[in-house]
């Protein structure tokens, strides 16, 4: 099969297309970026293309929709890069779990997909690598073609999804590296979280992490701790460190997201499984994990119980992705813990992030979903306590500032339940 630049493949891809066409693109480590910057150089090329994927706040950061004035987008997320093209009308926001949206994917009309994959072995067979997540679903659609791009910074590690050459209708090959997240410095705050959280961990745990400086947190206060697994939609760098401790780590993820350095080592890392979304985020499947605990964060916890992990002041900054999907599993999981955390206050402390009804915008988690929210200042057990002790558990772990008005604001809301 010839080789083609990106542009060269890309040009040839379109003309194949209809002239409006509904294409699929990859997002997390799988973006294909190379394609990213033949569509700036050439932007007619996206000219009536409706993109379609899961890209993913604080790792992609292309605008799909923002590639021509004729170009659309339809994704779950929408971070500020996406801003522009959803309030021209552009980017169509969907409400959907990471779930939800693998079924959406597999019925949504599709003229072709853009995917990017490692350099084929010997038998032919290029792998997904450390992006697997939605790549086996698309591959599927055996009505879909396909325009791969090789980029020979993928790894393909010992068990990540592969796919003959022979399955793609065009290829195209650059080497460029890959969405690099890199860990931040973390505020004090993090780290008493961690600890509150590790202290919850039973052993033998099976561990879900989000996206952030939770994930982040959490993974280096367990460095050294062995007995525990880990399956989870992604991982990042930290997790560098506990297959360093425990040669017994066992790893299932859809996506590994970070520096080359975590990429050069999941390239020859056996211990560490690619799967697809309808394996890491399906209920029955986290069910069946005994001791399943899901730590995520959220932007906001009311004294109902309720998360906003999706909206500050009334803007949509995110999405629900896979926050609900680890829930609920944790919650069906024998001995499993569905652990919520934030820090406690925003805007140099000015701002509880505890409040007494959400802000203006969608509930992302019901009360009903909600187990354990965990801040700085400890961890509030809500399942199956009533309306009251929920609220009184959830202002004790407020910042101590501002727990007196909260304790007034839940004295006012009583009288109205």
């Amino acid at each position: 099969m010839t080789l083609l630049s990106p542009a060269e493949a890309l040009r040839a891809f379109r003309s194949r297309l209809p002239a409006r066409a509904r294409l699929y693109a990859g997002g997390c480590s799988g973006e294909p970026l190379g394609f990213v910057e033949a569509f700036r150089a050439e932007p007619e090329l996206a000219a009536g293309l409706t993109f379609v994927g899961q890209w993913v706040p604080g790792l992609n950061q292309t605008d799909w929709a923002g590639l021509h004035p004729e170009a659309g987008a339809e994704t779950t997320f929408l971070p500020p890069a996406w801003r522009a093209s959803f309030e021209a009308g552009r980017t169509r926001i969907l409400p959907l779990s990471y779930s939800q949206s693998w079924d959406w994917l597999a019925r949504t009309p599709l003229d072709g997909a853009l995917m990017l994959v490692s350099p084929p072995d010997e038998d032919g067979q290029v792998s997904l690598g450390v992006s697997p997540d939605f790549g086996p679903l698309i591959l599927s659609r055996r009505d879909v073609p396909v325009l791969a791009l090789i980029n020979p910074m993928m790894p393909a590690p010992p068990h990540s999804p592969k796919a003959p050459l022979s399955r793609f209708a065009l290829v195209a090959e650059e080497a460029r590296a890959l969405v690099s997240v890199p860990p931040a410095p973390l505020a004090p705050a993090f780290a008493d979280i961690a600890r509150h959280i590790a202290a919850l961990l039973p052993d033998g745990a099976a561990l879900q992490f989000g996206i952030g400086n939770v994930q982040q947190a959490i993974l280096t206060e367990l460095a050294g701790r062995k007995g525990l697994s880990i399956y989870s939609g992604i991982v990042s760098d930290p997790v560098i460190g506990l297959l360093d401790a425990d040669p017994d780590l066992q790893v299932t993820t859809g996506v590994a997201v970070g520096t080359a350095a975590l990429y050069d080592r999941l390239a020859r890392e056996p211990r560490v499984r690619f799967r697809p979304v309808n394996e890491t985020h399906a209920l029955a499947r986290l069910a069946a994990l005994p001791r399943f605990a899901a730590i995520n964060s959220v932007l906001e916890v009311d004294l109902l119980g309720q998360a906003n992990a999706e909206f500050i002041r009334g803007r949509q900054v995110s999405g629900t992705g896979g926050l609900t999907d680890f829930l609920r599993g944790a919650r069906a999981s024998e001995g499993g813990l569905g652990i919520t955390a934030l820090v406690s206050t925003a805007a140099g402390g000015t701002v509880s992030r505890i409040v007494p009804r959400l802000s203006e915008g969608a509930v992302t988690v019901t009360r009903a979903d909600m187990d354990i929210v965990i801040t700085e200042h400890g961890a509030a057990r809500l399942r199956g306590l009533d309306v009251d002790a929920r609220a009184a558990a959830l202002i004790s772990i407020a910042d101590p500032v501002h727990r007196p008005a909260l304790k007034q604001a839940w004295e006012d809301m009583r009288q109205t339940l």
